[in-house]
């Protein structure tokens, strides 16, 4: 029987590139992932294992020493390294949007200084959107930029960046005033700002500083935190794109491709809890024979699967509209909703499938089942999906009475 989830219209490059982002998940992730996510440890090897594969430049254009791929051979690739282990997929995810918002909406002087580095994975990426107090609501952020000759002073607190630490740099979403008079939308009133800085935590520049690692229930290994700014100077030259008052657009652009990202890394994690929970299926028995041959889990098995695959099928369409040019919102929203969705249902069932067992720290279901949560929520919750979903539904359904 063929593998689940597979991808019909691939070229040949993009066979090969996903066999061998597969062969290293298989020998390189799946047999420490979960060691190292008991630990809570960065995984560097593998990071450094992906940047020898050019994985940080794979969509980064040729020109600046990246692959030039699509964003669908990118969400193939981050589904097959969910599959391996989820954490590893976020480390690659954020950086990814960075350097698409670069590629998308940089100066030619942002670009040529910064995507080469990146696509040698030399510079890694976060973005930052979030803080303490606001959840989805982006137009309630509250910190600052204000003008001070060619530099910029920020000030404010941030939450939830991902490769917080381990990044060299952020792009920050942040309120900014000047030529937006008093009463101007708060989404017209935002600008990305470029912030370059050391790996680690404490002070990493003058005005910045990044507290430890977030303590959470899964996604452990990336570094999740806070990013603090007192003061902190910005050049004026780091103002994405070069003028005030796009950020929120800027944002929103990476973050729409980062849902199909959530959708490829939903994609992975339920393809391995599907591996998981049909291969302990035919080893354990009960009543005399593998509880497999017991109608309960096939019929487990059969809706499992067809969550896999349909989630697949949702996310590829949504990453090959995207590619075409085409708005995907739309789509985005739906993949990025369904394989959330299906893939805590895929996990929950094989954990069920595992019994006692999947209670235990031994078996690899129990660490997929502290991390499937964690993509409900990423890059917008159900709720959010749902309210662009039908946004977008009502505007081409219409009623013309």
């Amino acid at each position: 029987m063929a593998r689940l989830a597979q991808t019909a219209g691939l070229t040949d490059v993009q066979q090969e590139i996903l066999s061998t982002v597969r062969d290293f998940v298989d020998k390189e992730i799946i047999p420490v992932a979960t060691e190292l996510e008991h630990r809570d440890e960065y995984p560097q090897a593998i990071v450094d294992g992906l940047k020898e594969l050019g994985l940080f430049g794979l969509m980064i254009p040729e020109e600046y020493g990246g692959l030039g791929e699509s964003l669908l051979t990118y969400a193939l690739c981050v589904e097959e390294i969910a599959r391996g282990w989820m954490s590893v997929s976020g480390i690659i995810n954020t950086h990814f949007i960075v350097a698409y918002m670069l590629k998308q909406h940089g100066t030619q002087e942002q670009k040529d200084h910064f995507l080469p580095r990146m696509a040698a994975g030399d510079i890694r990426g976060a973005f930052s959107m979030s803080e303490p107090g606001l959840g989805s609501d982006v137009s309630a952020i509250t910190s600052k930029a204000v003008r001070d000759g060619e530099e910029y002073v920020l000030n404010g607190q941030k939450m939830w960046l991902t490769n917080g630490g381990t990044s060299s740099l952020v792009a920050v979403l942040v309120r900014s005033d000047e030529g937006h008079p008093e009463g101007t939308a708060p989404h017209k009133s935002m600008t990305t700002f470029l912030v370059e800085k050391e790996p680690g935590f404490g002070e990493v520049r003058p005005g910045l500083t990044i507290p430890g690692k977030i303590d959470k229930m899964g996604y452990k290994g990336v570094d999740t935190t806070e990013l603090i700014m007192d003061g902190l100077r910005i050049p004026a030259d780091r103002v994405l794109g070069g003028v005030t008052g796009r950020g929120f657009y800027q944002m929103m652009d990476g973050v729409e491709v980062g849902r199909v990202n959530v959708a490829a890394r939903g994609c992975g994690v339920a393809q391995r809890a599907f591996e998981l929970g049909v291969q302990y299926a035919q080893q354990r028995h009960t009543f005399g024979r593998a509880i497999a041959q017991h109608q309960a889990i096939q019929f487990k098995l059969a809706e499992m699967a067809t969550k896999v695959e349909a989630a697949h099928a949702m996310m590829v369409n949504a990453a090959r509209k995207k590619d075409s040019g085409e708005r995907n919102d739309l789509e985005a929203g739906m993949a990025k909703y369904l394989a959330s969705e299906y893939c805590k249902e895929v996990v929950e069932d094989a954990f069920r499938i595992h019994g006692g067992y999947g209670f235990s720290k031994e078996y690899e279901i129990e660490r997929l089942y502290r991390e499937a949560p964690m993509l409900l929520i990423g890059e917008g919750t159900a709720e959010i999906q749902k309210m662009i979903i039908g946004r977008r539904l009502l505007e081409e359904y219409r009623f013309q009475g």
